[in-house]
């Protein structure tokens, strides 16, 4: 009877760090579940003509590579499970019942042992005799190393615990929508044993990166071969080669910071989501979405059952809101109807537009989201308290073709481009689309419920940060990063990504200034919409919204904060979503601003670290000094410096502070983003008067 062990300490080690798994342990003969032999050799006999010897030769399969946050921490990783098996004997009496009876017994002594045994028929129980009985058969499902320990003793002679590699996702529900989960290549075979016939069952990347680099995340297996003699007994066992692990694929995401904002989303919505990118580098930092599911569930392989309960959910866990939900942005989009008005000159900063409490349209009246004039304002005071009429007006005058333009280059419509399974497009219309679908260009009203976020506009958070991001960069939005590299069993990078950029914004840098003022108001003046994200250490810039979405009868609404920070020289954008329920009523001030303060406050000392300026730097100024021959050292004091021309120093070099303002700036490549800019937020109330 093979006994089961704790596996090595090694062993232990590398199923929870990474792809240097020692996988020869797991070929190891106590692994293989097949017992040494017991004074036999090669030498004791040819196998030529004897029906019951064999040779076989297997494949041991390579442990999968890590999938990791941007720090080395594991999103997804490889641990050791264990499967009961039946383990035949060669018979001398071996017709169908003795043999049927013999595994029937052991099968019986194990109910009550293990929770998910694998019920065989009479004919499978005998088919595996005649034709694999060198092998184990697997009778129970995979259990973990504690569990394997604790019904070890129980176990009766012919049944065994065979180890095998297994996905494990020690984060459980986090991030799960990007990482995505494996499944099973295939049953293993029955019948008569076949070449290289893996020793358990291979898995496949199923969904999320794990699909999408099955390639880099797959290893390369080794082979085993064995000897037996009639009698069962092994005569020989070889290992040619060992499992090559498969690669790491390191992500731009920081697990920390996504934990996180999947805490922030549990405490303060049902239903949401947040995102946070690098406004310098377009690396995004988290995205979280609620709610979510566990992966592990998934491993080896998840019932009907338990897969149905998870698409039928009306809260739609398997769906990431994140970046496959589309949703109108609301009042998130007003900075870009006033960058374009800017842009083009249709305002200024100081102009003023008379704000009323509502204005026709055509046949239709178009309200303020408080009902209330504001009278004449300009476009800062526009954005940060979110007035409808301001951008109604302002709005038809620059044009749809203008704002529309600015929001396609900010990355609304289209893909980011990230490895994402399942990415929304989004829908920024034009006159193309409005005929097909509506049988008419875009007409004065379309035009103005656009400019408040409206109408057949529709984006994902994911995309709503990334204009942000753009925004706060100020010159070109940063073509966004999901995975940073791709490492070797050794660690050696054998791919990786750069900064550069997607687009230029094409618009006046003095426009991008105002706008980001504007945002800066929402959260820190006194009639700014956003005032409960405000931060104790910096200077947070964003804009909220509140949108009527879903069928009309259930009567549901969104709330919207996004933006950036710090003001001076941003570093990050960010979006969140809050989905309300029907009949809910919400805000974008009351819910999501909130939620975006909970997230960057508890972050505060990794922020600093991050936004400080950087150190006064160090000029060595060298002073000219008398001639060398009338140098003198001091007693006891450090050799004289002596200049090239062989004069002394007279005093030594010294290093003088110099301030930021009198370092000239390096200049940016091309295809580097430029720095963000902070912006600012605001929120706003809907036709149907639903305060932002």
């Amino acid at each position: 009877m093979l006994k089961f062990r704790p596996f090595h300490g090694l062993l232990a080690a590398a199923i929870t760090s990474g792809p240097m798994l020692p996988a020869q342990d797991l070929a190891s003969k106590e692994v293989a579940g097949i017992a040494p032999p017991v004074g036999k050799s090669a030498s004791d006999g040819s196998i030529q003509s004897r029906k019951d010897a064999r040779t076989i030769t297997l494949k041991i399969p390579a442990p999968r590579g890590q999938i990791v946050d941007r720090e080395g921490n594991p999103f997804a990783q490889n641990e050791v499970a264990y499967q009961v098996a039946l383990q035949y004997k060669q018979f001398e009496v071996a017709d169908q019942d003795f043999v049927v009876n013999w595994g029937r017994q052991r099968l019986d002594a194990l109910q009550g042992l293990v929770k998910n045994s694998i019920p065989k028929t009479d004919a499978e129980l005998y088919d595996h005799y005649r034709h694999r009985r060198w092998l184990p058969l697997l009778v129970s499902g995979q259990m973990s190393a504690k569990e394997a320990k604790a019904i070890e003793p129980k176990l009766t002679a012919g049944l065994t615990l065979q180890a095998v590699y297994r996905r494990h996702y020690p984060g459980g529900d986090s991030a799960a929508h990007i990482v995505g989960y494996t499944g099973s290549v295939g049953k293993l075979p029955t019948g008569p044993i076949n070449f290289n016939e893996p020793l358990w069952e291979e898995s496949e990347g199923r969904a999320g990166l794990e699909k999408l680099f099955d390639k880099e995340l797959t290893g390369e297996p080794a082979m085993k071969k064995l000897l037996f003699d009639e009698s069962g007994a092994k005569l020989q066992e070889e290992q040619v080669g060992r499992p090559k692990p498969g690669g790491t694929v390191v992500t731009t995401l920081n697990l920390k910071w996504q934990k996180l904002a999947e805490e922030v989303l549990r405490k303060g919505c049902k239903r949401g989501a947040l995102v946070v990118i690098d406004v310098v580098t377009g690396e995004v930092l988290v995205m979280a979405s609620r709610p979510s599911f566990d992966l592990n569930k998934f491993i080896p392989g998840i019932s009907e059952t338990d897969y149905a309960a998870l698409n039928e959910d009306p809260a739609a866990p398997l769906h990431g809101r994140a970046f496959q939900s589309l949703y109108p942005p609301a009042s998130t989009f007003k900075p870009l109807v006033a960058l374009a008005a800017l842009d083009n000159g249709v305002v200024t900063e100081n102009s003023t537009v008379y704000c009323p409490a509502s204005i026709r349209i055509g046949n239709h009246v178009f309200h303020n989201h408080n009902k209330r004039a504001e009278g004449s304002i300009n476009v800062k005071r526009a954005i940060a308290r979110s007035t409808n009429p301001w951008f109604y007006q302002v709005g038809i005058d620059v044009g749809p073709t203008s704002f529309l333009d600015i929001a396609r280059r900010l990355g609304m419509g289209s893909k980011t481009g990230l490895p994402l399974v399942g990415e929304a497009e989004g829908l920024v219309p034009n006159d193309q689309y409005m005929m097909r679908v509506h049988k008419r260009r875009i007409l004065d009203g379309d035009t103005a419920n656009m400019s408040i976020g409206q109408g057949d506009l529709l984006t994902s958070p994911l995309q709503v940060a990334q204009a942000m991001a753009g925004i706060a960069n100020g010159g070109v939005l940063p073509k966004l990063q999901l995975v940073s590299q791709v490492q070797d069993t050794r660690g050696k990078v054998v791919r990786a990504t750069l900064p550069e950029r997607r687009n230029w914004l094409g618009t006046k840098p003095e426009a991008v200034e105002i706008v980001r003022e504007g945002m800066r108001d929402v959260v820190n003046s006194g009639y700014g919409t956003g005032r409960s994200a405000g931060l104790s250490y910096t200077t947070l810039c964003g804009k909220t919204g509140t949108a009527q979405w879903g069928p009309p009868s259930k009567n549901q609404r969104l709330a919207w904060f996004a933006g950036f920070l710090p003001f001076d020289n941003p570093r990050y954008a960010f979006a969140v979503l809050y989905e309300g329920r029907p009949n809910e009523v919400v805000s974008g001030g009351r819910m999501a601003a909130p939620m975006v303060r909970n997230f960057f406050e508890p972050i505060k000392d990794d922020i600093k670290d991050i936004i400080a300026p950087p150190k006064k730097a160090l000029l060595v100024v060298e002073e000219s000094g008398e001639n060398l021959e009338n140098a003198e050292s001091p007693e006891g004091g450090e050799a004289p410096l002596i200049n090239p021309d062989g004069t002394l120093v007279e005093e030594p070099r010294r290093a003088l502070i110099v301030e930021e303002e009198e370092m000239e700036d390096a200049p940016a490549p091309e295809d580097m983003p430029i720095r963000a800019l902070p912006v600012g937020e605001d929120e706003e109330v809907n036709d149907a008067g639903v305060v932002d």
